[in-house]
């Protein structure tokens, strides 16, 4: 596997060794002594995955603590860009996103720890999302950043028109009125 920083180098891609011949492809999606290695000790204790149909975004999503989740998410099928903003108050990154397309093709895989909102879009017919979570889910700690906030500055690829949000989504607050992380 390579592990790979990027412009916020808290966020790890990660880029596993495919093994392929003309029966189809192996690849390890995940391996504790490897991922202790090169970003730390972090508990991954739950599995999600969701199926979304073209123009479908989820997010921008987080949870505050004591519930606060650090994540690991892929593509099984499918294509979607994948979105992770900073929203620890007096990081050097603060507001910044990092945007990363994930397919089932590719391969890729993006490590978000806490302290970020995090999305996706769906660019092809359907997509297959995948994601591992340090910690459980918490309808009271659960928040939400307006993906659309301009002060991010996302350019999520699709027209406004062609999305499909929850909505829970369409009611997201502005960036500048979110319950934030300290650094």
């Amino acid at each position: 596997m390579k592990f790979t920083p990027q412009s916020i180098p808290e966020i790890i891609l990660i880029e596993p060794q495919v093994h392929g011949d003309a029966r189809g492809y192996f690849v390890e999606t995940f391996r504790q002594d490897l991922f202790a290695k090169e970003i730390g000790t972090v508990n991954l204790l739950q599995d999600n995955e969701s199926k979304s149909k073209l123009g479908t975004l989820r997010g921008l999503h987080y949870q505050l603590p004591p519930f606060a989740q650090s994540k690991l998410v892929r593509v099984v099928d499918g294509v979607v860009l994948d979105v992770a903003v900073d929203i620890r108050k007096c990081s050097p990154t603060f507001g910044k996103h990092v945007a990363i397309e994930l397919s089932g093709e590719n391969k890729k895989q993006i490590f978000i720890p806490r302290g970020f909102a995090h999305g996706f879009l769906v660019l092809s017919e359907t997509a297959t999302f995948c994601y591992k979570v340090d910690n459980y889910y918490s309808k009271e700690c659960d928040r939400g950043i307006s993906y659309c906030d301009e002060e991010l500055g996302i350019d999520w690829r699709l027209p406004h028109e062609q999305l499909l949000l929850s909505e829970k989504d369409k009611r997201a607050i502005k960036f500048k009125d979110a319950d934030l992380f300290e650094y």
